[in-house]
């Protein structure tokens, strides 16, 4: 599934479940004392249906935070194969130097993952063109061209939904604030009354402010933690990659220059 289209269709699907979530089950009638006028919450999960419309709103981003974070450690675990990557690495780069390019080729179609593919990919190329009437430079530029290639190919796979994560982030904190300014106006307008305050839309009022500030950072906070850690692990699992075919290289390039 594209990108853009995986990311509609959890948008629609986490809306379609807050609402329900909010409405159903936080503001079931056993929540508040005055049942279906919904405005006297008896515990924590009625106090939250209170914070307003915006709250199935950031429940929508909680959930599409979730999906993101589950769907991404997925696809980065998937990334690194099936065994160990150092000693994949490892065992690639002592078949390499031994002049053993086929069985490097078979541990990559046994590993699999995203560096497995890339370094398949060049050592495919390499061994193509081995026995071919071409130069040696050739030969060498040909394989680092070939794992460019897949390299750039698959890196934009790991870093896929990192954007929507940072921009739930950003945009959940902005929504908590909007949830706090109509809540505080509810307040005011509540102190507003001639004569002694309203208290019960006083209360309603600071209640939807914390509820709508509360649910914003929950998620603001998920996201950028989520966020900085996929990137921190992705620029490490990269690294590695370029670590091991610049190795890689570098025992084919001495062995054509012998």
């Amino acid at each position: 599934m594209k990108p853009g289209l995986f990311t509609i269709v959890v948008l629609i699907v986490a809306l379609a479940i807050s609402f329900a979530i909010w409405w159903y089950a936080f503001g079931a009638t056993s929540n508040f004392k005055d049942g279906a006028l919904r405005k006297d919450p008896v515990n924590l999960v009625g106090r939250i249906y209170t914070g307003g419309p915006l709250v199935p709103l950031l429940l929508c981003l909680s959930i599409m935070v979730i999906t993101f974070i589950i769907e991404r450690l997925l696809i980065l675990t998937r990334a690194q194969g099936s065994g160990s990557l150092t000693a994949f690495l490892r065992k690639v780069r002592e078949d390499v130097n031994q002049g053993k390019v086929a069985e490097a080729l078979e541990t990559c179609n046994r590993q699999r993952g995203s560096c497995a593919n890339i370094i398949r990919a060049g050592l495919d190329r390499y061994q193509a063109m081995f026995n071919s009437a071409v130069s040696p430079d050739r030969i060498v530029s040909e394989t680092q061209r070939a794992i460019d290639e897949a390299t750039t190919l698959e890196v934009p796979v790991l870093e896929q939904n990192l954007v929507a994560i940072s921009t739930i982030a950003s945009i959940a904190t902005m929504i908590g604030l909007l949830g706090t300014v109509i809540g505080m106006i509810r307040a005011f307008q509540a102190l507003a009354h001639a004569g002694a305050p309203d208290a019960i839309q006083l209360a309603v009022g600071i209640s939807e402010a914390l509820v709508n500030t509360a649910g914003g950072l929950f998620v603001a906070i998920a996201g950028i933690v989520a966020y900085n850690y996929f990137v921190t692990r992705i620029d490490n699992f990269t690294y590695a990659i370029d670590e091991a075919t610049c190795g890689i290289m570098q025992i084919l390039s001495g062995k054509h220059e012998r």
